[in-house]
C-alpha cells in the first residue's frame, strides 16, 4: 500500500481533494468513491449536469465554471485527461503547489487499498466490470466498485464499501495507465489495435497489457478465444481461462431467448449449472464467463452467481434498449471500434427484426482515417446505414477524415444503402422518417448520438398511440415527414408528426388527442398557397386525404359534395362531366378544397364562397357541425370562421350548362394560365394586392424579375411569383420577399402583405 493509499484509509484525518472535470464518468465515479471513504470533495467542471447534481445531494461542493479559488486550501487536486495546463483551476494548483494527480494515479491509489480486481481490454470493460460487482454483491462479498457508465442495476458507476474486502474497477488501457495498478486479480478480455493516438501499434499495447499481468499477484482470467491474450497469458502459472471449448470455464447449450441468453457452464469439463444472462448477444456469454470464473475464484456460490446473472439488465448504453413495441425497438451501443460493432450488429441479428438499422457517429478523426475500411466492412451487416460527422472528443480535425470518409468505405465495400447526415441535430429526421414496422433501430457510437435516438423514441411512442387507439385504417401517420413533398414551391423542412385522417371521426380524434397533450395542429392539403420554412413544424400537420375525404359525388339537384382533400381540378373535371358549368376556373388552381375553403380562393373573378351551399366543420369545441352558406362570413381571400375550425367536406352549387360552353371555358382558363402564370415550381401569389396597384405589376416596376437570392427567384413572366429553380430553401425564398418588401416601402412607400402562408421555424426544435 502507498502513502497516499494509507492516507486515504485514515478516516480520523479526512483530505480536502478537489477534482477537475468532476462531471465526466470517469471523475464522478472518483468523487463517489472519495466521498464514500469520508473525504470532503469538491468539484468543476464547465457545465452542471444531472450527475454533479446528484453528486450533490451526497456531498459534493461542486462549482462551475473553473475558476482557480476552487483549488484554495486543497489537499490533493485530481484531474482528468480532458483538463489542459491553460485550465485556471489546474493552473492555479500548479502555482500554489498542491499535489496534483491524474484520473488513473488516483484511481490506482484507491485500488490499492482492497483486493483490488481490475477488468482490462480493448472492449466489453464496462459490461464485465459492472456484472462481476453485481455477481459478487449478490454473493454476500460487499465489493466497492468503480465502473465506466451508469449502471441502474448497481445504482451508480462507483460505491466504497466499508464492510467488503475487494474492489472491482474498470482499467482503462487508452492511455497507458494501465500500467499504474498492482491488483489481486485481473481479467483481460481482448487486445485490439486501438487508440493509435498514442499507441504506436499492436505490440505497444501488448506491453502495457504484459505489465500489468506481471503486476497480478492472484488470478489471472484471460479470453482464450482472443488470440493475443491467449498468447499473453495461457502459460503463466495464476492463469484462467474462459471460451466455448478447450478452456476452464466454458460455454455450451447456448439458447436465444428473444433479449436475453440462456447456456450451461462447465469448469474443466464438470457442470456448474444452468445461467439464464438477461442480456443478449455471443459477446455477452463471453463476458458474463470472465465475471463467473472471476467471481468463484473469489469464493462466490455458483446459485448465488446463476441468480445474480439472470436480474443482470447490461450497463446504461450497452445494446441499452431505449424504445420497445411490437413494431419497433430502438438500441443504443457505445460501441466504437469495428469489433465492438461487429459484435453489436450480431446481437441485434439474433433478435430477428426485419431490418437491422444503424445510426453510427465515428468517434476521433484518427480512429476513422486509420480503420475505415473496417468500418466499411463491418458495418455492411446492416441493412440500411445513417453516419453522422465525427465526433471530434478532444482531437483536432484531420484534413480529408470526416463521416463522409466511411460512406465511402461502405461503399467501396458493398451495397448496403449508406447514406451521410453530418448533423447530429437533425440526423434524427432522416432515420426516424425511414424506419418501418419490424425494424430494429440502433444507435451507435461514443459520443452523444444516443440523443438522436432519444428524439425518435419519444415521438414514436406518441406516433404508435396515435396509430393504436383508432381502429386499423381510420389514420395512417409518419414521423419527420419532408414538408417539400407537400408543398407546390417544394421547400420546407419536415413536420414532426405527418397524420393521415381518412374518415371526419379520424380527423376529430387526432385534434382531439393532440390538443389534450399540449401537441400544436396544422391542417395542409396540397400546399399550393403554403411556404414551410427550413426548421420544418412542430407538432402534428393534418393531411386529410382518402376515404370521405377523397369522394366527390353529384345528386339530381345538380349539388357537388366533395370532401377537403379532393383537388379542384378533379371537382371542376367531375362538374363538367355533369354538364354543370361555374367551375372551370378551378382548373388553374393547384390546391384542394379544404385550402380553397380556409383562403376563400378564387381566379378569373369568381371566389370558392360563390359556388358553397354548406359546409361542414370540425368546430373548435371538437363538434363536427353543418353550417349554411348564409351563416358563415367571407372575405378576400380569409374566411374567419376557418381560422378556428377545419373544414371537412362542402357541397357546391353550378349552373346547368351545355358541354361546348363548359369546355370553352375551361380551355380560356388554362390559355390564360400558360400566358400569365410561370410552370416553374410555386406558391402561387406571394403578396396580396395593394389598394393603389396590383402586387406583380408593383414588383415589377420596380425592375424585379429575375432577381434572385440563392436558387429562389422572381418569376418572368409574373412579378408576384417566386418560383423554386432547383434546390432552393426556405430561408432563400423568404429573404427574396424581404428584399421586396423593403424595396417597395422605400421607394414607393407601399407596404406589401404576403398572400402566401408561413408555417414551421427557421431552426428544428424538435
Amino acid at each position: 500500500m502507498t502513502d497516499l493509499s494509507q492516507r486515504l484509509t485514515d478516516r480520523k484525518n479526512p483530505l480536502r481533494i478537489h477534482l477537475i472535470g468532476v462531471a465526466g464518468s470517469g471523475m464522478s465515479g472518483l468523487a463517489l468513491l472519495l466521498l464514500g471513504m469520508g473525504h470532503r470533495v469538491s468539484g468543476s467542471d464547465r457545465v452542471t449536469t444531472a450527475e454533479t447534481e446528484r453528486m450533490q445531494g451526497v456531498g459534493l461542493e461542486f462549482s462551475s465554471p473553473h475558476t482557480g479559488a476552487v483549488v484554495k486550501g486543497a489537499d490533493l487536486v485530481v484531474y482528468s485527461s480532458a483538463i489542459r495546463p491553460q485550465n485556471p483551476a489546474y493552473a492555479a494548483a500548479v502555482e500554489a503547489k498542491i499535489p496534483m494527480l491524474c484520473r488513473a494515479e488516483c484511481l490506482a491509489a484507491i485500488l490499492h487499498t482492497r483486493k483490488g480486481i481490475i477488468i482490462s481490454g480493448t472492449h466489453g470493460k464496462t459490461t464485465t466490470s459492472a456484472m462481476t460487482a453485481h455477481l459478487m454483491r449478490e454473493a454476500g462479498l460487499r465489493p466497492s466498485h468503480y465502473v465506466g457508465a451508469e449502471i441502474p442495476i448497481l445504482g451508480a458507476n462507483a460505491k466504497w464499501s466499508e464492510e467488503g474486502e475487494f474492489m472491482v474497477a474498470e482499467g482503462d488501457e487508452s492511455d497507458g495507465t494501465l500500467a499504474l495498478y498492482h491488483p489481486e486479480h485481473a481479467v483481460i478480455l481482448n487486445m485490439e489495435a486501438e487508440h493509435l493516438d498514442f499507441y504506436r501499434d499492436l505490440d505497444h499495447i501488448r506491453e502495457v497489457f504484459t505489465q500489468l499481468a506481471d503486476q497480478t499477484t492472484g488470478k489471472l482470467v484471460y479470453c482464450a478465444e482472443d488470440p493475443v491474450a491467449n498468447e499473453l497469458c495461457q502459460n503463466r502459472a495464476n492463469a484462467i481461462s474462459y471460451g466455448w471449448e478447450d478452456a476452464d470455464y466454458t460455454a455450451s447449450e447456448i439458447r436465444d431467448l428473444k433479449g436475453s441468453s440462456a447456456f450451461t457452464v462447465k469448469k474443466k469439463g464438470v457442470v456448474l449449472g444452468d445461467v439464464e444472462l438477461g442480456i443478449p448477444g455471443n459477446h455477452n456469454i463471453l463476458n458474463a464467463l470472465a465475471a463467473i470464473a472471476l467471481a468463484d475464484s473469489t469464493g462466490a456460490e455458483f446459485a448465488l452467481i446463476s441468480r445474480a446473472l439472470s436480474t443482470f439488465a447490461g450497463a446504461k448504453r450497452r445494446f441499452e434498449t431505449k424504445y420497445l413495441s411490437p413494431n419497433y425497438r430502438i438500441v443504443d451501443d457505445y460501441g466504437h471500434h469495428p469489433s465492438e460493432l461487429a459484435a453489436t450488429l450480431q446481437t441485434a441479428r439474433s433478435l430477428k427484426p426485419s431490418r437491422v438499422v444503424v445510426l453510427f457517429q465515428p468517434h476521433r478523426f484518427t480512429r476513422t482515417q486509420a480503420l475505415a475500411e473496417d468500418f466499411g466492412k463491418v458495418l455492411q451487416a446492416a441493412d440500411l446505414v445513417f453516419i453522422t460527422d465525427v465526433y471530434a472528443a478532444s482531437e483536432l480535425p484531420i484534413e480529408g477524415v470526416s463521416g463522409e470518409t466511411l460512406v465511402e468505405a461502405m461503399k467501396a465495400q458493398g451495397d448496403v444503402p449508406v447514406f451521410s447526415v453530418p448533423n447530429l441535430a437533425t440526423a434524427h429526421h432522416d432515420v426516424g422518417h425511414a424506419l418501418k414496422p419490424g425494424d430494429l433501430l440502433i444507435t451507435l457510437g461514443a459520443g452523444n448520438v444516443h440523443e438522436a435516438g432519444t428524439r425518435i423514441a419519444h415521438d414514436l411512442q406518441i406516433l404508435e398511440e396515435m396509430r393504436a387507439l383508432m381502429p386499423a385504417g381510420e389514420i395512417d401517420g409518419t414521423l419527420y415527414e419532408p414538408m417539400k413533398r407537400h408543398t407546390t414551391m417544394l421547400v420546407g423542412g419536415p413536420a414532426q408528426f405527418w397524420m393521415e385522417p381518412h374518415s371526419f371521426y379520424g380527423f376529430a380524434f387526432l385534434v382531439d388527442y393532440c390538443r389534450e397533450r399540449g401537441i400544436p395542429v396544422r391542417v395542409v392539403g396540397r400546399g399550393s398557397n403554403l411556404l414551410v420554412r427550413d426548421g420544418g413544424i412542430r407538432g402534428a400537420v393534418i393531411h386529410p386525404t382518402g376515404g370521405v375525404f377523397s369522394e366527390v359525388s353529384v345528386d339530381g339537384k345538380g349539388e357537388i359534395t366533395a370532401g377537403a382533400g379532393v383537388r379542384l381540378k378533379k371537382l371542376a373535371s367531375i362538374a363538367g362531366g355533369s354538364n354543370i358549368g361555374g367551375f372551370e376556373w378551378m382548373e388553374g388552381i393547384p390546391g384542394n378544397v379544404g385550402g380553397a375553403l380556409r383562403m376563400n380562393a378564387g381566379a378569373m373573378g369568381v371566389e370558392t364562397f360563390d359556388q358553397v351551399v354548406r359546409v361542414t366543420f370540425l368546430d373548435e369545441d371538437g363538434v363536427i357541425r353543418t353550417r349554411e352558406r348564409a351563416e358563415i362570413v367571407s372575405q378576400y381571400r380569409n374566411v374567419p370562421e376557418l381560422r378556428r375550425n377545419f373544414a371537412l367536406q362542402a357541397v357546391f352549387k353550378g349552373k346547368t350548362d351545355k358541354p361546348e360552353n363548359i369546355k370553352q371555358r375551361w380551355e380560356e382558363s388554362r390559355d390564360k394560365r400558360r400566358v400569365s402564370q410561370p410552370v416553374a415550381a410555386s406558391a402561387g401569389c406571394i403578396f396580396r394586392n395593394p389598394e393603389v396597384i396590383q402586387a406583380g405589376r408593383l414588383v415589377d416596376s420596380m425592375g424585379l424579375k429575375g432577381t434572385s437570392v440563392g436558387h429562389a427567384a422572381v418569376s418572368e413572366v409574373h412579378g408576384n411569383f417566386i418560383v423554386n429553380q432547383g434546390g432552393a430553401t426556405a430561408a432563400e425564398v423568404l429573404s427574396l420577399i424581404e428584399s421586396i418588401q423593403t424595396k417597395a416601402r422605400k421607394e414607393r412607400f407601399v407596404e406589401l402583405e404576403t398572400e402566401v402562408k408561413i408555417l414551421g421555424e427557421d431552426e428544428p426544435s424538435f
